[in-house]
């Protein structure tokens, strides 16, 4: 009698057990298939979850990298415009050099010239003290104020950093976030330390003052302000040279990302066909085990003596 009970025990323990295993196995499909995720828990694959891991980490490095781009190339993109409107005023003043340079003109007439100018050395200023993207002098180097400020006698001079710094775009590569308004508005003429503000200032006073010194000024600027019109396309070309940087890096990183992707899917995501076949085979076994369980459960000894 005892051997009878214990193994009447034995066999409803296995087949509980059993059942129990793939009751539990279906779930986890069915979880699987509704989640998208192979993986609920890091020990179902610790290999695997270790590596999760470090990609969603590379992710979200890849985010903050995607967002310092985004803002370098915005105000990058600020700085080119801002170059070009300084190239038209510098191509502007030099026509109106030009003019004033000319025998044929009237004091009168190139002290017009020079109240024009004098609006320009004012357009030039507040160009210089363009704002980034962030609010801060776009030409200030690292300074959030006025990248210019204007002494007593009207000059303007320059109130920001040294260099305007890096942006990192991730994996060891770093660009410059842009350019400071010595960088290109400040130059040697003749062997003169200068800047534009400084070149269309002074002829703007020259002119207005008149006399015989006001057509030799024109025409001793012109050669200082051709130098600032190479000195902004050179910048210019820096600029451009930069965007193209991260542009490339950007590329990059989206190819990587979506290597990361593709890893990530293989890794953690459900293949959802073959979880659905397995889902389905595995209901199938849990179908067939139960339906045994009852029949089997079911049967006597006296039924079999008899």
């Amino acid at each position: 009698m005892t051997i009878i009970g214990t193994s009447t025990t034995a066999f409803y323990d296995r087949a509980t057990i059993d059942m129990n295993a793939l009751r539990t196995q279906a779930n986890t499909l069915q979880s699987q298939i509704s989640t998208g995720a192979k993986l609920t828990q890091s020990s179902d694959n610790p290999l695997a979850a270790s590596q999760l891991r470090q990609l969603t980490r590379a992710t979200t490095l890849s985010a903050i990298d995607t967002t310092a781009a985004d803002g370098a190339s915005s105000d990058l993109n600020l700085a080119d415009n801002a170059l070009t409107s300084f190239g038209d005023n510098i191509q502007r003043v030099q026509e109106l050099a030009t003019q004033a340079a000319s025998s044929t003109l009237t004091d009168a007439q190139r002290a017009g010239i020079g109240t024009e100018l004098g609006q320009i050395h004012g357009n030039l200023v507040a160009l210089a003290n363009s704002r980034d993207s962030a609010g801060h002098a776009l030409f200030g180097g690292q300074s959030a104020g006025d990248a210019y400020t204007l002494d007593a006698t009207g000059n303007a001079v320059y109130a920001g950093t040294a260099s305007a710094g890096e942006v990192s775009l991730g994996e060891g590569q770093v660009v410059g976030k842009g350019v400071t308004g010595p960088d290109f508005l400040s130059f040697t003429a003749g062997g003169t330390s200068t800047d534009l503000m400084k070149v269309v200032k002074t002829l703007a006073d020259a002119l207005k003052a008149g006399g015989t010194a006001a057509p030799a000024a024109a025409k001793n600027a012109l050669g200082s302000l051709q130098t600032a019109l190479d000195s902004v396309t050179t910048s210019q070309t820096v600029v451009g040279s930069r965007l193209a940087w991260i542009d490339q890096t950007t590329q990059h990183r989206q190819v990587v990302s979506e290597a990361r992707s593709s890893q990530q899917s293989t890794l953690g995501g459900t293949d959802i066909a073959s979880t659905v076949a397995q889902l389905q085979q595995t209901m199938l076994v849990l179908q067939a085990s139960q339906a045994s369980f009852a029949k089997l459960s079911s049967l006597s000894l006296f039924d079999v003596l008899h």
